[in-house]
This record gives C-alpha cells, structure tokens and sequence, in this order.
C-alpha cells in the first residue's frame, strides 16, 4: 500500500472513531436534556407489522391513573385482520380497546394501517397503569390480531411527558388521586422515530430494518 493510502485510510478510522465518540456522549447523561428521540420496539410476523410500540405512563411517579399502549399496526395481506387483544407480560393485564370510531374491534384494513393513541385514532388503555408497569422498563407487549394471531415484542415504559405527552392517557391526576382512562386529546402523528406512530401509513425504513434484524 502506497503513502498516500495508508494515510487515506487511517484518516478515515480516525474519522469513524471521533463520529462513534459523539455518538455514544449524545446518548448519556445529556440525551434528555438534548431531547434525543428515541427508536422504539417494531416486529413483524407473517402479513402484520407492528410499529413504535410503547407503553405510556402518568407523567409522575407518584400518580395513579391509567396507562396507554401506543403503536402504529400495518397489514400487509389481503383480507382484513382484527386487533383482538394487547396483553402485557408478567402481569398479564389486558388494554381495553376502542377503535377510532364507533364500538366493536379494531380493524387493521387489508393494505391498510391503524395508529393506536392520539387525537382521533384508536385507543388502548390499562386502567391500572402503575400496578401493571414501570417506567423504564422493557415490558413485554403482545398483540392478538384475528388472522396472524399472537405478534409480541418488548417495548419501552415512558412517562406522557416531552415527546411523548400527546399519546399518554388524557387524564392526568394529581398524586395519590386516580383519573378515568380515555385517549389524549391533542396529539397527532409524525414520524417514526420520534416515538409516535409515522403518519404516511408505510413502515418506516428503520422500523423495517428492525424488524428483518430481529429474525
């Protein structure tokens, strides 16, 4: 190998090396002062794809109140599928699901896409949110869909505060009281990685490459 390559490529590993560097220090102590947005939990199984599943918690500690299951269901078969149920690990509680409009099941549309939480989309909620999960974990979350059946991942638990306020329960009571469960009121979607459901209604190219990492 000439000089000039051999000075080429170690400049190239000392490059890749001080990027790495900054990459790991964003991601510290400073990352939520920084309001890094986080990649969240994405799976498929056969023709469903589950996207940017997270649980979502009160905002504080010490309050009591429900809990909302959060995450954008894409089908990509071609008879319609139905969300039966979302179940969490461990505690084995069950969300109580209401679709976007009218009563009855949440339907995933054939080529189609649903978004769980926020402002005029479906609802799943844990109406004891603090007895079933805590914040910071990893829980277990398995969806139930009529056709594919049981589709599980491991999705994060985060309080409704900063980017993820808009998907949590849209009663927010104060500590030691407890609050009705219900969808929020003022959220709407945006992309993938923010932690909220992609508003295109395709599977986002990361959420994608997760899920093809994860089999």
């Amino acid at each position: 190998m000439s000089r000039s390559l051999r000075r080429g490529a170690l400049a190239a590993t000392v490059l890749t090396l001080s990027i790495a560097s900054l990459s790991a220090c964003g991601a510290g102590h400073d990352a939520a002062t920084l309001q890094v947005k986080p990649d969240n939990a994405a799976t498929s199984v056969g023709d469903i794809k589950v996207q940017n599943a997270i649980v979502i918690t009160q905002p504080k500690p010490d309050a009591k109140g429900p809990a909302a299951v959060s995450a954008t269901l894409f089908n990509g078969g071609t008879k319609d599928q139905t969300l039966d149920s979302i179940t969490l690990g461990g505690s084995g509680k069950q969300a109580e699901l209401k679709p976007a409009k009218g009563s009855g099941k949440i339907t995933v549309p054939a080529g189609g896409s649903v978004v769980i939480g926020g402002k005029g989309n479906a609802s799943a909620v844990l109406s004891s949110g603090r007895e079933a999960v805590r914040d910071g974990d990893a829980q277990r979350v398995t969806f139930d869909f009529s056709r594919t059946g049981k589709v599980s991942l491991d999705a994060f638990v985060v309080p409704a505060n900063s980017y993820f306020k808009d998907y949590g329960p849209s009663e927010v009571p104060q500590p030691g009281q407890s609050g009705a469960a219900s969808p929020s009121s003022t959220a709407s979607p945006s992309e993938s990685q923010s932690g909220k459901p992609s508003e295109s209604g395709k599977p986002s190219e990361s959420a994608s490459e997760s899920a093809h990492a994860g089999h």
